[in-house]
Formats: C-alpha cells, structure tokens, sequence
C-alpha cells in the first residue's frame, strides 16, 4: 500500500508518519492543507513553508491543498486535493479530536482510502515523552493562559513538559496543545535524512495568540 501523511509539520503529524515508517508503511506523500483563515478549525497555519523542505528532506513528494479555511468547506478543499493522488491510505496525527477524526474518516469513505492514526487515544504525557526522546520539535504557537512568550522556540524536551504540565494542571489545558493550547514545528526526527534549519526567527502578537515566525527553511 501507498500512503499520504497529512501534516503542517507538527510534532502529532510527525510522529505519526514516524509510526507509519516503523510499521513497514510505504509513505510517498506529505500533503499540508494551506488555510488562508488562522482561525481555521481544522489545520495549522503557522510555519507551513517548512514541510515542503521536511519533504525533501525525507525523500517525499510535497503536496499543498490550498483552502479558504471556512468551516466544512476546507473538508471538502482536502478531500478533493486527495482524490488526485495514487495512495491507498492517509495517515492523520489526530490525538483526541472527534471533529477532526470523525471529518476524516468521512474524506476515508468517500475515496475509499484506509486510515492510520496510531496516536488516536494515546495518553498525552507517553506521546509528548515519545516526541522528545524521538524528535527535535520546538513550540511555535502559543495560544493559551499560562503559556507566555518564554515558551516560542523551546524544545519539547523532559523540562519543557514538566513546565506543561505544571500549566495544565493550573489553566486546565490540554497537555499535548490538542485544543490548539499551542503548536509546533519539528525540525528533526529518524525518517529526515537531516535536520531543517530557519535563518530568521520574528515573534508576532495578537490579543489572544503569540507566534514565532520563521523564514529561510533549508
């Protein structure tokens, strides 16, 4: 079987297509889902040129889905940027979302294509404890009481976590950002054959969200 990973080359989507990798899958495709509404309620708008060279990298094909972002609508973008690819399967970092899970198996059905969401349920610490033993992947977004500034660019490491869930358990967030609490960007993991690097790096702030913005991906 041939298989696309969804991924706005967060830590979830990552792993996932990491899982894929180590099951034996034959992963030919990362698509990103390029919306022009931050707000959207399905995908990640932050750092998106990265996963073009996180394809290179990986020795994959890059696809990009270009969507308006409005709600049900952007499903629809997807599906039909899915139906032109020769795949079996789609791969989903989906954690604990039923509107993002129960949206996808509907994109299943229709093009007849096999799901693989190996982080589906999975216990939010084991996950996180898994990205940073694994990968190299650093907050991008914040969004969220108790998250400041001080975490843009931070390592998911065994620190940073504990940092996590000390405001977790205090602002009542998801521990792995499944609620969009933040984001993330991996610059590394086993299937790269290196590392991505950025040469600029600029924080943006809204009343309710802070973004570290970076450019020159390589």
């Amino acid at each position: 079987m041939s298989w696309a990973a969804l991924t706005s080359g967060g830590k979830d989507s990552i792993l996932a297509c990491q899982k894929a990798i180590d099951s034996g899958n034959d992963v030919g495709f990362l698509v990103t889902v390029r919306p022009e509404n931050r707000e959207s309620f399905m995908f990640h708008s932050a750092n998106l040129d990265a996963v073009a060279v996180i394809a290179r990298v990986a020795g994959m094909k890059y696809v990009e889905v270009r969507t308006h972002g409005r709600k049900e609508e952007e499903v629809a973008d997807l599906e039909q940027g899915l139906s032109c690819l020769p795949v079996d399967g789609i791969i989903v970092g989906a954690v604990a979302s039923a509107y993002q899970n129960d949206r996808i198996a509907a994109i299943a059905e229709n093009l007849s294509l096999e799901v693989y969401a190996p982080l589906w349920q999975m216990d939010t610490k084991a996950l996180l404890s898994e990205v940073a033993r694994r990968m190299d992947a650093i907050i991008v977004v914040t969004a969220a009481g108790g998250l400041d500034e001080s975490f843009l660019g931070a390592h998911i490491n065994d620190g940073l976590i504990r940092r996590l869930q000390t405001v977790a358990s205090r602002h009542r967030i998801n521990l792995a950002g499944e609620g969009g609490e933040y984001e993330s960007l991996t610059l590394d993991a086993p299937f790269y054959t290196r590392p991505v690097t950025y040469a600029t790096a600029e924080i943006r702030k809204t009343a309710d969200r802070s973004e570290l913005v970076l450019g020159g991906f390589a």
